[in-house]
């Protein structure tokens, strides 16, 4: 048992380095993602589109944040405090999105606010699909190897992300090919509770070490 844990101890590390590296890759590839998704969304007037980058926004703070978390790893007086508040930063921005989209959505349909077709967000959102679920699974492992469910919170905005990408691709398409403008506030209405439920699961996340033993 002791040859097994300093085995994970030592472990510890690479898996800290590796984290660190994937929390890069999301700042960058969600700083771009997001950049598209509202600027293409202002201009076809896509609530679903826009709350997409706006989740986007989300990812980047939420990856700022486990950087910061990471850094910390290696302090275990200091761990489970970081930990618990960078899972209740996660959750907090998550919740406040899902209020958001539900808001404009609804106003939306109220209105029948038709939005125009959107290439780029289509483009964007077929990329999101492919990439997303890399990242998580990859985040995923890292979480289960140094036990931080702030992590684990990270990688599963990353699975929901992939989900998001898919309603909203479907939302897009039938908008741009068969002109069915409800789509659009459908799939954001659609993406609020997936959301939310994230955002609450963050909130009540476990510290990392009643997932599992720290070293």
């Amino acid at each position: 048992m002791l040859i097994l844990m300093d085995a994970v101890c030592q472990a510890r590390p690479a898996l800290v380095r590796r984290g660190q590296r994937l929390e890069y890759f999301t700042i960058a590839y969600n700083s771009a993602e997001g950049l598209v998704a509202i600027a293409a969304g202002w201009m076809a007037g896509s609530v679903s589109l826009i709350g997409f980058g706006l989740d986007s926004v989300i990812e980047v703070c939420s990856g700022a944040a486990l950087l910061w978390r990471l850094r910390h790893d290696l302090h275990p007086s200091r761990r489970e405090q970081v930990e618990r508040t960078t899972a209740h930063v996660v959750g907090a921005c998550l919740v406040a999105l899902a209020l958001y989209v539900v808001f404009q959505s609804g106003s939306a349909l109220i209105r029948r606010d038709a939005a125009e077709r959107s290439i780029p967000g289509i483009v964007v959102a077929a990329v999101s699909v492919i990439v997303m679920p890399l990242l998580a699974r990859a985040k995923r492992q890292v979480a289960e190897g140094i036990g931080s469910a702030a992590m684990n919170a990270d990688s599963k905005q990353a699975d929901f992300c992939a989900c998001l990408s898919a309603i909203l691709l479907g939302g897009l398409l039938l908008n741009a090919v068969w002109g069915w403008w409800w789509a659009d506030p459908i799939a954001g209405l659609a993406m609020a509770p997936i959301i939310a439920r994230e955002g609450v699961n963050a909130l009540r996340g476990r510290p990392c070490c009643e997932a599992r033993p720290c070293c």
